[in-house]
């Protein structure tokens, strides 16, 4: 470990992807809704067992920010990006490595005796998914695992982390420690939204970790959750949401916070608190709709390639563009995916 070039820290839930197309039935069944992403219940619990015996799946590495991670080890040199999160001793976290491996990512999980692997079953219908998530070993990652000996080298060295909103669940601890190691040491950290159920019901994890964040990644129903939660008016726009948090109080007021909303094929903005009352707005670059196969991870590959275009030294505006460009290559495979061999994003 103590010779890998790693540059950027990510930390989240590791899940393996259970996929399945023409999935109607299934929302109807467990009242899902497409283009959504929830913890599963006791009534969802089923479907994991249901989507494998009954369906043809396809299983992909997931979890937001391994995707990410993923992501951004696709468009930086091997072994520059480091994950961590917590696993079972099972078949499925052999698959995750695995899966990290061909793509050059550094994986440092914490791996829990007899303990299963998260999942998350992924509903496709159309374009548009339905994520239902059981963390399983996700939940149990100990904020004692940065400070061991293999872990805590990677996480000193680090110059840029990403941590998925998800994560602030269970994990806020250990969230705001490496937060707060950013913040202090003049490094960059960056938070996903991740869901809107995450501005809904856990404000105030989000308030906790905003402080320490440099970026603010989201995409316009997690912002729209946001303005929900925190009073702003019904129907106010994405740039003033953005504004918004990018204004909120930050513990290192040397580097401005900037926050970035996608909206899938509609126009990035982009808000710094430098100059909060100019939004920047970034034209997408449209698919047609045939060359679409699978919207999942979309929002994750933009933040890899985002991230990934950061830690080479580019600019924001070009970091942008890095991130829909890899995108788009995501969302013409199926699942959180990248074109193989690699195609030059940077």
């Amino acid at each position: 470990m103590s010779e890998q070039l790693h540059s950027l820290f990510c930390m989240g839930n590791p899940l393996l992807d259970i996929q399945v197309t023409n999935g109607e039935e299934l929302l109807r069944k467990y009242s899902l809704k497409t283009n959504d992403a929830i913890l599963a219940e006791d009534k969802h619990l089923p479907i994991y067992d249901e989507i494998v015996k009954e369906h043809s799946v396809v299983y992909v590495a997931g979890g937001a920010a391994q995707n990410t991670a993923r992501g951004a080890a696709y468009v930086l040199p091997p072994n520059s990006v480091v994950y961590t999160g917590c696993v079972g001793d099972d078949e499925l976290s052999q698959q995750l490595k695995v899966a990290n491996q061909r793509e050059g990512l550094v994986e440092a999980y914490l791996v829990k005796k007899g303990e299963q692997t998260g999942a998350c079953a992924v509903v496709i219908t159309g374009h548009h998914r339905s994520l239902v998530t059981t963390l399983r070993a996700a939940e149990k990652f100990d904020k004692a695992h940065l400070s061991t000996p293999e872990v805590a080298p990677l996480v000193d060295g680090a110059k840029f982390f990403y941590v998925e909103g998800y994560f602030l669940t269970h994990g806020l601890e250990s969230a705001l420690e490496v937060a707060k190691k950013a913040s202090d040491s003049g490094k960059v950290f960056a938070l996903n939204l991740s869901a809107p159920f995450i501005p809904q019901f856990f404000k105030v994890q989000l308030e906790q970790v905003f402080t320490y964040c440099d970026y603010v990644i989201g995409n316009e129903s997690e912002a729209a959750a946001w303005a929900s939660a925190t009073g702003l008016p019904n129907k106010v726009d994405i740039p003033t949401i953005a504004r918004s948090i990018a204004t909120l109080p930050k513990s290192n007021a040397s580097r401005p916070r900037t926050v970035i909303i996608t909206q899938g094929p509609d126009s990035t903005v982009v808000v710094s608190a430098a100059d909060p009352d100019k939004p920047k707005i970034y034209p997408v670059h449209r698919l047609e709709d045939g060359q679409i196969v699978d919207t999942n991870g979309a929002g994750d590959a933009f933040a890899g390639g985002f991230l990934g275009a950061l830690v080479s030294g580019r600019s924001v505006d070009e970091a942008v563009l890095a991130g829909h460009k890899l995108g788009a290559m995501c969302i013409q495979l199926v699942g959180p995916q990248y074109p193989w061999p690699k195609v030059a994003v940077l």
